[in-house]
């Protein structure tokens, strides 16, 4: 694991890679504040007065979209809401990153298979409706407890987001159930590298990067977990 986040950084000496990541971040800050508003338009709709964040302080609704406040509020909400952005990025972006990481690392590859548009697209969509419920759910359980919630969160959403990187990973060289079976078996070897990158999408500005360092993170994971007669140049 280690080794894999180490390689999804030091990669940033690629031109395309880091290409690949300003690009990310762009889309990471559009989808982030999109949610943002949604948020926004929840808590006006459905609490009266404001909501408390810790970090940013009182989000008081639709008015504060563009206030000049926002960015306070946007930072304090990405704790929670890049998990979901995670989700929509890996159905939109994954295969190019991860073309990226085997052109550098992983040559001598057998010809992979494009996830087709439209299943990356429903399965990017259903795990983004569940970590949109986990995770506002985990903002209640946030404000009410005295930090525990945090770390229950990581350890969910670290699970969610390893299922979800790892099986969109093998499914551009094997069909879903494949994939799926492979994660079931693997998964205490995948658990781990997702909580990092849970806790690492809770850091604000920094969390803007996750998504493309998670889908590289993942991309090493499965062929080191399942090599298939590679030259590996890390």
């Amino acid at each position: 694991m280690i080794g894999a986040y180490i390689n999804a950084f030091t990669q940033l000496r690629d031109k395309r890679y880091r290409r690949l990541l300003w690009i990310g971040v762009a889309l990471s800050l559009a989808l982030l504040f999109v949610l943002y508003a949604f948020v926004l338009l929840i808590v006006q709709l459905l609490i009266p007065g404001a909501l408390f964040l810790p970090i940013s302080g009182q989000v008081q609704g639709l008015s504060s979209l563009f206030s000049l406040g926002s960015i306070l509020y946007l930072l304090g909400l990405s704790v929670f809401l890049m998990v979901p952005v995670a989700s929509v990025f890996s159905g939109l972006y994954l295969d190019d990153v991860a073309d990226a990481v085997e052109a550098e690392h992983y040559r001598g590859l057998d010809p992979r298979d494009r996830v087709p548009f439209r299943e990356a697209i429903s399965d990017g969509l259903r795990y983004f409706g569940l970590l949109v419920a986990v995770n506002v759910l985990g903002m209640a359980v946030f404000a009410l407890s005295s930090g525990w919630g945090m770390l229950t969160l990581w350890v969910v959403n670290g699970f969610l987001l390893a299922r979800e990187y790892f099986t969109m990973i093998a499914r551009r060289r094997h069909d879903r159930d494949a994939a799926r079976a492979l994660f079931r078996r693997d998964f205490y070897w995948l658990w781990l590298p997702g909580v990092v990158l849970a806790i690492g999408l809770s850091i604000p500005i920094v969390n803007l990067a996750m998504p493309l360092v998670g889908a590289a993170v993942f991309t090493h994971m499965y062929h080191r977990i399942h090599p298939e007669g590679v030259t590996d140049d890390a």
